[in-house]
């Protein structure tokens, strides 16, 4: 990609995480944005077709970082569900800033909806068979929502202490996870 076009797409997002930190996505107006960011509308226009196709595009840039960050961890994440929630609640942390700015306010339920749903595709490419297994498609969601759920009221608290009780939760469920994963008995 040319440098120029690197420069103005980075400082158009800097510009969007820094007004979105101080307010709602449906109060940011391109103008304002592009003040900030040092380019003009149609420059801003040229790569995104609104404020709310730049929100989505950055909300997708964090979700693909999230499940890169979990499959870097493991090559097959869903071997293991232990593994697999505490590499999630890790890329929750790491992604804290981006996360707490993308998605606050109504945003907030959206991330692990859209994690869900990624992970969900990514699995049943690999496993077909799982597209219509419903056991399976509850587990995985609990384990997503869970640990989701778990990063949102407790990341201020001890990770590790976290990461144990969720484990415990996971490890209850693990007889019946490892029923739906080929060669998990």
């Amino acid at each position: 990609m040319d440098i120029r076009i690197e420069k103005t797409q980075r400082a158009i997002k800097n510009a969007f995480l820094e007004l979105r930190a101080k307010k709602p996505l449906e109060k940011i107006t391109v103008k304002e944005l592009c003040a900030l960011a040092c380019v003009n509308k149609s420059t801003f226009y040229s790569h995104y077709e609104d404020i709310f196709a730049l929100s989505d595009f950055m909300e997708s840039e964090t979700i693909t970082s999230i499940v890169k960050s979990i499959s870097a961890q493991q090559q097959d994440p869903f071997r293991d569900p232990e593994i697999f929630t505490r590499n999630l609640y890790i890329a929750f942390l790491s992604n804290d800033s981006l996360i707490n700015i993308l998605f606050s306010g109504r945003e907030r339920a959206r991330l692990g909806d859209c994690l869900e749903t990624e992970l969900r595709k990514l699995m049943c490419a690999r496993y077909p068979e799982y597209k219509e297994d419903i056991e399976w498609n509850i587990l995985l969601s609990y384990c997503v929502q869970g640990s989701f759920h778990a990063y949102l009221n407790y990341k201020d608290r001890d990770p590790d202490a976290v990461i144990r009780v969720i484990e415990k939760v996971v490890q209850a469920l693990k007889p019946l996870y490892l029923e739906h994963i080929p060669g998990g008995n």
